[in-house]
């Protein structure tokens, strides 16, 4: 049986078998954060916890402390292996201070940390005050969504021996929607930003197993360009660091399909299984049991994972 494959525009049909299924996972490194060691055919989920009263998706939904705590728990029993805090969302809106963001995030890092002493805790933050902060609570990784504006973020990284995601957001400034973006070659791009962004950190000491990249979909992006780096995946993968897709309900998913948020999970889903059908290592998502049996649906076609109950025809 033979396959289609197409990489950066270019298609070649090439045979199809067991032993190429998991070619994307050849030579893929082990990921440590924190106390946590992922294993190369491990996918893992990286549920969104918005410490915001105006984020997109939820509007406010986690916004005090019991709702936000709620949400932790139920991502947790749902497969959650990383949880994400932000304090500050991606869409232009009302200015906020460093202070505030460490106000939003920092003690709920901790209430975190003191409940799940294994979880591996994220802060979605571009601010090395905000970094050093949450880093001295508890948290495991700096997913730094606005790639490396601050350069102080992957120096406490380093400092602190935490994890990295380095993040494409095409230069543009944080907390700014694009107007007329244009690349010459916006997967060529996204690698070598995020690549340099993640040697860097290499050198200053933020440890390899704890880094990895980000196309940013709809950062510095219009959707076509959203969908070229998705189609760009095995191109990022073969750089040979893991690879993060953050995916959920963005614009890109409702463009394509016109659906507005709230009414995006089977777009979302979709684009998730060919990134880890691809590839990709990590995925930043709102609604984690669903996207837990997307992956584990994959990884069992692609056989680095078991049905979980197997007595069909057995009996």
């Amino acid at each position: 049986m033979a396959t289609r494959v197409c990489t950066r525009g270019s298609c070649t049909i090439v045979p199809r078998s067991c032993d190429t299924i998991t070619d994307a996972t050849k030579g893929s490194p082990v990921l440590t954060f924190g106390s946590r060691a992922f294993p190369p055919s491990a996918t893992l989920v990286m549920a969104i916890i918005n410490r915001t009263p105006d984020s997109f998706y939820d509007r406010g939904a986690t916004w005090d402390d019991g709702p936000a705590l709620d949400r932790l728990d139920r991502v947790v029993a749902e497969g959650a292996d990383i949880v994400d805090v932000g304090g500050v969302k991606a869409a232009p809106g009302t200015e906020v201070e460093p202070s505030e963001e460490v106000r939003r995030v920092a003690g709920f890092v901790a209430k975190a940390r003191e409940r799940y002493p294994d979880l591996v805790i994220s802060v979605d933050t571009y601010r090395s005050e905000v970094a050093r902060a949450v880093a001295t609570e508890g948290a495991d990784i700096l997913n730094d969504a606005w790639g490396g504006r601050d350069p102080q973020v992957a120096q406490v990284a380093a400092e602190y021996r935490l994890g990295l995601v380095c993040t494409h957001a095409g230069g543009v400034e944080p907390r700014t929607r694009p107007h007329r973006v244009r690349y010459s070659d916006v997967v060529a791009d996204a690698i070598a930003r995020t690549v340099s962004e993640a040697e860097r950190a290499v050198d200053l000491g933020v440890p390899r197993d704890s880094i990895v990249i980000d196309p940013g979909h709809d950062f510095g992006k219009n959707t076509r360009q959203s969908l070229i780096v998705t189609r760009g995946t095995p191109d990022l993968v073969a750089t040979g660091w893991p690879v993060l897709m953050s995916l959920s309900n963005k614009d890109f998913v409702g463009e394509v399909l016109d659906r507005p948020v709230g009414e995006r999970l089977v777009g979302t889903l979709a684009a998730t299984a060919v990134c880890a059908w691809l590839g990709a290592r990590v995925f930043r998502v709102h609604e984690v049991a669903e996207t837990r049996q997307t992956l584990d649906m994959v990884a069992a076609i692609a056989g680095t994972a078991q049905p979980r109950v197997s007595v069909r025809g057995l009996a």
